[in-house]
């Protein structure tokens, strides 16, 4: 078992999850990374001398407590999570430009993968990142997620699934702070990035304002780094530029 602070990675098979594991692993501050995904990493795999340890997992309750289960073997000190999940569209699902798109079970998909399914890895990790040292939680949000930032309408559930988002965190940090007053929330709106998710729509994205992967994970480690646990979830950009929830 590792004793020095360790980083989890959920959705750790994403472009910028990828990106975080790389940057962790340039990190001496970092001593053991746990990268976890629905889908195999092995032919990732750096080595049995790395630092990295790969997990694949479905992501229902009893998977994510096996999980768990298994990071309490691997290590006793949690400094940094990153909740990478998140679905805006697929063969099978659009972002609705009419309210006459809606339908039942788009929502239902998106609330799951980007609403209920990052809140149930916070259930499952408090005992787990508990402790007398500070831990960083991100999970990736959006600003289209805010209420008050809503201009153009539209994306009818890809907007909800990330505001309800938003509310499960405000609110499990609320009881974070009750009960794990070491770790600081944070609901972290990455820009758009080049990522299969943003591809379709990467057109009318200025040159300038498209990220990629590596971009974005190294201003995310600086971001988590310069966090203190204060009791409150932080809605923010890669800047550390606040977002109205």
């Amino acid at each position: 078992m590792n004793t020095g602070p360790s980083a989890i990675i959920i959705g750790a098979s994403s472009r910028i999850g990828t990106a975080l594991r790389r940057q962790w692993q340039k990190d001496d501050g970092i001593d053991n990374i746990i990268a976890i995904s629905r889908q195999h990493l092995g032919a990732d795999d750096p080595g049995p001398d790395s630092k990295v340890h790969f997990i694949r997992t479905d992501y229902d309750e009893q998977s994510i407590a096996r999980t768990c289960e298994r990071i309490k073997m691997l290590t006793r000190s949690v400094s940094r999570v990153c909740i990478c999940n998140g679905i805006l569209h697929n063969e099978d699902m659009w972002p609705e430009k009419r309210i006459e798109e809606l339908n039942i079970d788009t929502l239902r998909n998106l609330f799951t993968i980007n609403s209920v399914i990052p809140v149930l890895w916070l259930k499952a990790l408090l005992p787990l990142v508990k402790s007398k040292d500070d831990c960083v939680i991100s999970v990736f949000s959006a600003r289209i997620g805010s209420i008050d930032d809503n201009r153009s309408g539209g994306w009818y559930s890809y907007r909800a699934s990330k505001a309800a988002l938003n509310m499960l965190l405000k609110t499990a940090a609320i009881e974070y702070a009750r009960r794990a007053a070491n770790v600081k929330l944070m609901a972290f709106h990455p820009g758009t990035t080049d990522t299969p998710l943003s591809k379709p729509f990467q057109r009318s994205v200025k040159k300038e304002n498209l990220f990629t992967p590596e971009y974005v994970a190294e201003h995310l480690v600086n971001l988590m780094n310069s966090q203190t646990a204060d009791g409150e979830c932080s809605f923010i950009d890669w800047e550390n530029k606040a977002i109205a929830w």
